[in-house]
């Protein structure tokens, strides 16, 4: 009875699901904007509006989505479909990681399952930035505000196929990259260690994009390698000490 009420929807639970939706909006607006262009690329590999719509609800994720309907578009085995999304949204095991440690051990499974369904940068960022043990409804909230803008904007995508300059589609984009900096401006500007980390960060996923070999390889490969370095990097050289009394904060 204890989980349940604790879990439940309750009127803090409450409070934290509608700031969530309040925090989901921007990322939802970005969403679309991404997720139009790549709905022209679903179109291309002969996708419906409805099914780019499914495609999107279920698999939230751009690299894997892009993979998936390059290989659609060979007429790819669906083996050769589930591989590519594999590798492509290999980076969400590193966030599912980070961000299960800051879960109550005594959380039930049913909640872990539905934050693992869309456990994005976006949705991964906002939800880690909060202090304290983390409550799953703010996340809910987050996710119910965001998915719809990535599912829509896809299926509008493949309805409006090329009618707008690749260029206009672009500038949309740019939406999503000011949410990113939204997400980590404020805890920047509290911790010196973390505003170093961020452009550790940014120079050198920079150089992995200019470095012979480095540059070669997958987008999603670069992502996962610096992250394991640069988070145990920090790990080791600015460790956090455990707080294992810390609660959700006040938002």
């Amino acid at each position: 009875m204890r989980e349940k009420k604790k879990y439940g929807f309750s009127p803090e639970n409450r409070r934290l699901f509608l700031r969530g939706m309040k925090d989901g909006v921007p990322i939802s607006l970005g969403y679309f904007a991404v997720s139009f262009s790549l709905g022209i690329l679903a179109k291309k590999a002969g996708l419906s509006p409805f099914q780019g719509f499914l495609a999107s609800l279920l698999c939230n994720a751009s690299a894997g989505e892009y993979a998936a309907f390059t290989v659609i578009a060979e007429n790819g085995a669906y083996i050769a479909i589930a591989l590519a999304t594999l590798v492509a949204n290999a980076r969400y095991f590193l966030m599912s990681a980070a961000f299960a440690q800051r879960l109550d051990p005594d959380m039930p499974f049913f909640h872990r399952f539905l934050l693992a369904f869309d456990m994005t940068d976006e949705i991964f960022g906002i939800s880690i930035s909060r202090e304290g043990i983390l409550n799953p409804w703010y996340t809910y909230g987050a996710v119910i505000a965001a998915l719809p803008g990535w599912s829509i904007g896809t299926m509008c995508g493949i309805l409006v196929g090329g009618a707008l300059p690749w260029r206009a589609v672009n500038a949309l984009s740019v939406a999503l990259y000011g949410m990113f900096f939204a997400v980590i401006i404020p805890p920047a500007r509290k911790s010196k260690t973390v505003a170093g980390i961020i452009l550790v960060c940014f120079a050198l996923s920079y150089l992995c994009t200019v470095i012979p070999w480095v540059r070669d390889l997958p987008e999603g490969t670069r992502t996962i390698i610096l992250t394991v370095l640069i988070a145990s990097a920090a790990a080791i050289l600015f460790p956090r000490k455990a707080q294992p009394e810390e609660t959700e904060a006040e938002s």
